[in-house]
């Protein structure tokens, strides 16, 4: 693999040890994937930010990377933390967690990478334009930005985005390359699909059975980015799906000849509505919005359901500090907070220890949540639209 001056002198430690490890996980990359060079970053999104993720071993390797002095090169940010670094003594986070969460956050902070805490940078304010290559690490916003912006982005893990972060340059291979961003998948959606719920079963649908191939859309009438958001974090979480093409809506359209074909009818909806509720029925002691993390007209919009009433389970509404920030200002926050409920930042109710916390039955009306929750967090999952979930 070719690489230039600085390059080879981070690979030869020229440039100190943090630095040289980097470069080296990078080289590794390049060399397993068959790529001839290394590109530029424009920024990256890291993962493995939760303490509930990475424990100690995660912890001690950031510190290691400190110690070496590990300085990124790009703009550079974060997935979402274990907890809400303001609220979480009133949210109720194990004191121990929080301690452990914040040496994590320190450590990163030390790096020079922003405290955005968030799987949606794209709602504030990071998004790369056509065509523009990055590093990013969360399933979900590998999605978008690949499928939604037409950005590039290979399916980065914790350690390989930080390592393009310090180094500022990424292997050229996969996503990156005109020929990997052919769909040879084609769903034709006939279903009536309207509902933040409705696209997170038809990405469980489409995830299932698409094997990591990228997977183009047919049918679809209209879909706000909070609906294509959930979409590709529903198929993401189901079946690795790190780009799809939606027929006159997102900015790309390179189908396969001969591409194999699949039907998402109204039969299929129902279905997986059901199935993501993995048959819990009841009240829920947890209702969970915002995975991947709210936007301020999914704040809106819980706000205007929940005003004037008083709600008899825990409700969170998970979200970007900055995003938390404008709900604050526009009163939507005092709105769920009067009936009882918490706007959320910095975490999720998929990275957040809520099995330690004494939750065992949440709901929610996202496909990626209904996923994890079940398979990660031990919990019972309610599925369904927001007005069907919330408690009253």
């Amino acid at each position: 693999m070719e690489l230039l001056q600085e390059q080879q002198k981070m690979l030869d430690r020229e440039m100190g040890e943090a630095a040289c490890q980097s470069m080296e996980i990078l080289f590794a990359l390049g060399r397993i994937y068959g790529a001839k060079n290394m590109i530029p970053i424009t920024s990256a999104q890291i993962a493995g930010v939760s303490y509930k993720t990475i424990g100690d071993a995660g912890l001690e390797y950031l510190e290691d990377l400190v110690k070496g002095k590990a300085r990124v090169k790009i703009p550079s940010f974060l997935n979402p933390a274990g907890m809400d670094r303001e609220q979480w003594r009133e949210l109720r986070i194990p004191v121990q967690f929080a301690k452990k969460q914040i040496e994590i956050l320190d450590a990163f902070s030390a790096m020079g990478i922003g405290m955005s805490c968030t799987c949606t940078p794209y709602l504030v304010g990071i998004r790369p334009k056509l065509g523009e290559h990055v590093a990013w690490a969360e399933s979900s916003a590998i999605s978008f930005a690949n499928s939604v912006l037409g950005a590039r982005t290979n399916r980065e893990g914790g350690p390989s985005a930080l390592a393009a972060a310090i180094c500022g340059v990424t292997p050229n291979y996969g996503y990156h390359l005109d020929e990997n961003r052919v769909c040879s998948l084609l769903v034709k959606v006939e279903a009536e699909v309207k509902r933040t719920a409705d696209f997170g079963a038809l990405g469980a649908f489409v995830g299932e059975r698409a094997k990591g191939r990228n997977v183009a859309f047919r049918g679809v009438k209209k879909a706000s980015e909070d609906k294509l958001k959930s979409l590709g974090a529903s198929m993401a979480a189901s079946g690795s799906v790190a780009l799809y093409n939606m027929e006159g809506i997102t900015p790309e359209w390179n189908l396969q000849r001969g591409a194999e074909e699949i039907l998402f009818g109204e039969k299929e909806l129902r279905e997986y509505r059901e199935k993501l509720g993995e048959g819990a029925s009841g009240k829920p002691q947890m209702v969970a919005i915002g995975c991947p993390h709210a936007s301020l007209d999914e704040i809106s919009e819980v706000a205007a359901r929940v005003k004037g009433k008083t709600l008899d389970c825990e409700l969170w509404v998970c979200t970007a500090r900055k995003t938390k920030e404008k709900a604050d200002a526009a009163g939507f926050t005092r709105i769920i907070e009067s009936a009882g409920g918490h706007v959320v930042a910095d975490t999720c109710m998929v990275v957040c220890p809520i099995d330690e916390m004494g939750f065992s039955v949440t709901a929610c009306n996202s496909g990626k949540a209904a996923k994890y929750l079940a398979n990660s967090c031990r919990q019972k999952v309610i599925y369904g639209d927001i007005e069907d979930i919330l408690c009253k």
